[in-house]
């Protein structure tokens, strides 16, 4: 009788870790997913984004994203008006006025100094990386959830990112992206001065990203996210072969 009793409470403490670990992930899973509405993921939305270097000259893309389907096309400067960069279930592709068709690249393609192509697209964190929650941290007097996340294929622009969300405000708000051994390459400041409504709710959108070389830490690019417009977007958007139309 002792044995099967304890054999009982065995059996009880794995089910009760394993459904404490379940929650644990779902709840990780539903914070970052909220995170990343704030980032694009949602049915329809447009805005401007202007990415900036003092290296070099400052680049401005319309942007459209539905879930995490993206297309930015180039408005400036004169020279690169026209070219497009678009993303569908994390492939990405680059077309220019004068291809014949889309070229496939990388989102780990650098667009412009610290910032490569996948900076600049919706995030989709919640599916795309394995979450490992780590002790709460303050950035800037905010009480933030951190996180190690993994990337769980190589089509993601890092392979591993450390992560502050608001607690309050579910928001990025600091990042560090690092390789798989753990070394880190960039990080990141976010600012989401930004509006949405989601579920009938305001939410922050994101505004600003200033990105920095660890390297070489005067190496400093932003990207600067302005007039956001939610509406539905129609799937013909998203097309690879309507690209070069």
């Amino acid at each position: 009788m002792m044995v099967n009793t304890r054999h009982i409470l065995h059996l009880f403490l794995a089910v009760w870790l394993f459904q404490s670990s379940l929650a644990m992930a779902n709840e990780t899973h539903e914070i970052l997913r909220k995170a990343d509405q704030s980032r694009g993921n949602l049915e329809g939305v447009t805005w401007t984004v202007i990415a900036a270097d003092k290296r070099s000259e400052s680049m401005t893309f319309d942007v459209k994203a539905r879930g995490f389907d993206f297309l930015g096309e180039n408005v400036a400067p004169p020279r690169d008006r026209g070219n497009k960069v678009l993303m569908v279930n994390g492939n990405m592709w680059f077309y220019k006025p004068g291809l014949s068709k889309p070229v496939p690249i990388s989102q780990r393609q650098r667009l412009m100094g610290n910032v490569a192509y996948g900076d600049i697209a919706a995030t989709n964190y919640a599916d795309d990386y394995e979450a490992a929650p780590l002790p709460d941290e303050a950035v800037n007097g905010e009480l933030c959830y951190v996180f190690d996340l993994k990337s769980k294929n190589s089509k993601t622009p890092y392979d591993r990112i450390k992560y502050w969300i608001s607690k309050e405000r579910i928001v990025g708000v600091q990042a560090e992206y690092l390789t798989v051994s753990g070394k880190k390459v960039k990080s990141a400041i976010m600012e989401s001065a930004n509006t949405v409504r989601i579920d009938g709710r305001v939410r922050p959108f994101i505004s600003k990203i200033t990105i920095y070389d660890e390297l070489l830490s005067q190496n400093v690019s932003t990207l600067t996210l302005t007039k956001p417009t939610f509406r539905k977007l129609p799937s013909y958007v998203f097309d690879v072969n309507l690209l070069a139309k």
